[in-house]
C-alpha cells in the first residue's frame, strides 16, 4: 500500500529578501562591466549555491583585502556590512570597490554613529562573531559600543557608568528573543535611547511572522538555507518554539529520507540568502517519492527593492533593454 499524499505548505514570503537580491546583482552587473576576476570580501550572502554560482561566473572571494594579488581589479563588500577600516584600507592598497552592504544594515550603522555622536554608549543586540556585528561595531571607536548577545546578558551587562545609553540590533535576529532583550534593559535602564523602529529588517520578520502561520498546521519543518546564515537559523528556532520539528537544509541533497517517514503535512520555507531554486528543488525530491499537494500560505507581500550603486545602475539598465 503506498504512502499518503504529502501537503506541503509553503511560506511566503520566503527566500531572497531585497538587500540580498541588490548584492547578487552588484556582484553580476561587476562582472559584466569589469570582466574577471572580480574580488569579494567575505561571502556576498551567507548561502554556498549562491557563492559557488558567482564564482564560476568569475568572482574570487577573500577574508582580507591583502589576498587580493591584482590592485586593479575591483573588490565589493558583502552585503552583511564592513567595518570603517576596510573602505580606508582599500583606499590605502589603491583599489577600486564597491559596497554591497544592504542598506537596512547601513541604517543601523548610521543610528550607531548618531548615538555615539550624541555622547551616548551603544548596547548592540547580536551574535558574537557575525559579521554584521562585526561591521556595525567597526563603525565607532573600540569601547564605544558592549555587544548583548541574550537576556541573561542583557541582566548582567554594566555598561560604562554615567554615560548615557542607546541599544540598536543585528538585522537577522529573532524578533521575539530581542523583544525579550530590550525589555530587560529598558526595564534596567529606563532611559536608554532606542529605534524609532526596530532593527529587524521587514524580510526577517516577514519570514518569522510566516512560519509561525505554518508552524503549527505541519508535522514538520524544512529552512532551505546555510547553516551559516543567521536569519536561516532563526527561522528553524521559531518553528521550534512553537512546538515543530524543524531541520535547516542547505539543499534537497541533504534530506534524511528517514526522519520524514510518517510526515503527511509539512511546511517549507527559505532564509533570505537562499535563490527559490533550492526550494523547487527541494518540492521535487518529495515529489519524485510521494504524491505531492503545494499550498502556498501568504503572510504579507513584499515590494521592497533597493537601487543598484550609481556606477552600476547604468549597466543593469542596458543590460535589460
Amino acid at each position: 500500500m503506498g504512502s499518503p499524499p504529502l501537503d506541503i505548505l509553503l511560506a511566503a514570503p520566503r527566500g531572497f529578501c531585497a538587500g540580498v537580491d541588490r548584492a547578487v546583482q552588484i556582484v553580476e552587473q561587476a562582472l559584466a562591466r569589469f570582466g574577471a576576476p572580480v574580488y569579494v570580501r567575505h561571502e556576498i550572502v551567507h548561502n554556498r549555491f549562491v557563492v559557488d554560482g558567482l564564482r564560476r561566473r568569475g568572482a574570487v572571494f577573500v577574508e582580507s583585502l591583502d589576498e587580493i594579488p591584482d590592485r586593479a581589479r575591483p573588490v565589493i563588500f558583502s552585503a552583511h556590512g564592513v567595518p570603517k577600516s576596510v573602505p580606508a584600507d582599500a583606499e590605502r592598497l589603491g583599489l577600486t570597490w564597491l559596497d554591497a552592504t544592504c542598506p537596512l544594515v547601513t541604517k543601523v550603522h548610521r543610528a550607531a554613529e548618531s548615538h555615539h555622536a550624541k555622547g551616548r554608549h551603544v548596547l548592540l543586540i547580536g551574535h558574537t562573531g557575525h559579521p554584521e556585528v562585526i561591521g556595525t561595531m567597526g563603525q565607532l571607536p573600540v569601547g564605544a559600543v558592549t555587544l548583548v548577545t541574550s537576556v541573561a546578558d542583557a541582566e548582567t551587562v554594566t555598561p560604562p557608568a554615567g554615560v548615557p545609553l542607546a541599544y540598536t540590533t543585528q538585522t537577522t535576529l529573532s524578533v521575539d528573543d530581542t523583544r525579550e532583550i530590550v525589555e530587560v534593559l529598558k526595564a534596567r535602564f529606563p532611559e536608554i535611547a532606542g529605534p524609532h523602529r526596530q532593527d529587524i529588517c521587514y524580510a526577517t520578520t516577514n519570514r518569522q511572522e510566516a512560519v509561525k502561520a505554518i508552524a503549527p498546521r505541519v508535522e514538520a519543518m524544512i529552512v532551505v538555507g546555510a547553516p551559516n546564515s543567521s536569519n536561516s537559523q532563526r527561522l528553524r528556532e521559531v518553528a521550534e518554539r512553537e512546538g515543530c520539528r524543524a531541520v535547516l537544509l542547505a539543499s534537497a541533497a541533504d534530506i534524511d529520507w528517514p526522519s520524514f517517514e510518517g510526515v503527511n503535512r509539512l511546511g517549507i520555507t527559505a532564509g533570505a540568502s537562499a535563490p527559490e531554486v533550492l526550494v523547487e528543488e527541494m518540492i521535487a525530491a518529495f515529489a519524485a517519492r510521494r504524491e505531492v499537494r503545494v499550498e502556498t500560505v501568504v503572510t504579507a507581500e513584499e515590494t521592497v527593492v533597493f537601487n543598484l550603486p550609481k556606477g552600476l545602475r547604468d549597466d543593469a539598465a542596458d543590460a535589460e533593454a
